[in-house]
């Protein structure tokens, strides 16, 4: 660098490599944080955030049994019922990461706890809150590591393929299907714990049972069964069985009915936000070569035109996550308003925007550790 280019040179452009991208991600939380609090200044209400908080979660759970009474009654068809659904769920999805994060009812922990557990039974499908506050926690500790199970468990660092593609729609299979490499993660995660309440030792021992249970019991079973019945009632006069001896009975036949309203209402609804979810989660988040308290090297943006109908059914999340990964403790509604400002930032300081090429890298950051990829 030159004596001229010194002399114009920035405090981050002057410090020791290693210490860059640390001054820069200093720099990214202080952008955000300050235009949160210009937002906030403009428009008082937000620091009102327990109340905010509740009425999304209220709102949402309230639109969404409006439209399971309104599919009920004939006014709205499984196609528009199913989509509009899965929009609702997603702000559920992202009050839930911000509960884990204590953002609201911070000193009422029941308040906190009640709102969890609503978000849960509107869907079913997602990871026990409960347990999930452990190993977000975990998550940001150590992010892009082996031992972050809460990426590995939806198939980050993994190489695509229709296995990683069958993961992402239904992610108990994934797990079944990448059994060694979560088994050998939630090895890691264990050893790395310190629990400090019985409770805590406990829910540790008993994670594996626990992820699901037991709201899942309510949404995987009902959907394999709804599949399966489906698949076979469309296969078999594809392959020329005779099923007529094997008429259903009236009883049999009323549960059917009875569960595809509960497919579309719930089960279809969930699986649609959740696959986008975790398709975006999944290939945001870097694996395995960086340096997991560089913030730079854990997300990239993703805010491709082209998958936008992914971040219709999970609030954004492509584009707004890595926000949260500089500024841990803006709501997920606050990082969605200030988001331009953040990505400025962000962009300046190195952040990788749209880096599609980790669907081939298996989330790494360079290409020369591909071969470790699995």
């Amino acid at each position: 660098m030159s004596r001229q280019a010194v002399r114009h040179a920035t405090p981050v452009d002057l410090a020791p490599a290693m210490q860059r991208d640390q001054l820069k991600s200093a720099h990214i939380r202080d952008v955000v944080l300050q235009a949160g609090e210009d937002l906030r200044t403009r428009h008082p209400w937000l620091r009102r955030q327990d109340q905010i908080g509740a009425s999304i979660l209220l709102l949402s759970v309230a639109a969404m049994a409006a439209l399971a009474w309104a599919y009920t009654q004939g006014l709205v068809a499984w196609w528009a019922c199913i989509p509009l659904t899965a929009f609702f769920a997603s702000f559920i999805h992202e009050l839930e990461h911000d509960l884990i994060h204590q953002m609201y009812f911070r000193h009422r922990p029941w308040v906190n706890r009640l709102m969890m557990a609503v978000g849960w039974l509107a869907r079913p499908n997602a990871v026990n809150p409960f347990v999930r506050r452990a190993l977000h926690l975990h998550h940001h500790k150590y992010s892009g590591t082996a031992s972050d199970l809460e990426e590995r468990g939806i198939a980050n660092g993994s190489r695509w393929g229709l296995g990683r593609l069958l993961g992402t729609i239904d992610n108990p299979l994934g797990l079944l299907l990448r059994l060694r490499d979560v088994t050998e993660s939630e090895r890691l995660y264990k050893a790395m714990q310190q629990p400090t309440t019985g409770w805590q030792r406990w829910a540790l021992r008993h994670q594996q049972h626990l992820v699901y249970f037991p709201m899942g019991l309510l949404y995987y079973p009902p959907l394999y069964l709804w599949a399966g019945w489906h698949a076979w009632q469309w296969l078999a006069p594809q392959f020329g069985l005779n099923t007529a001896g094997a008429a259903p009975s009236e009883a049999w036949r009323h549960g059917m009915a009875l569960l595809d309203t509960y497919a579309v209402v719930m089960l279809l609804p969930n699986t649609l936000r959740g696959f986008c979810l975790y398709f975006l989660s999944s290939n945001l988040h870097y694996y395995g070569d960086i340096d997991s308290r560089n913030v730079i090297q854990q997300c990239q943006v993703l805010n491709a035109w082209w998958l936008w109908p992914f971040q219709l059914f999970c609030c954004n999340f492509g584009s707004t996550h890595a926000i949260h990964h500089f500024a841990v403790k803006e709501p997920f509604y606050v990082r969605q308003w200030t988001a331009p400002v953040a990505h400025a930032a962000m962009r300046d300081a190195g952040v990788r925007f749209n880096d599609m090429g980790t669907f081939l890298r298996a989330n790494r950051w360079g290409p020369t550790t591909l071969q470790r990829a699995h």
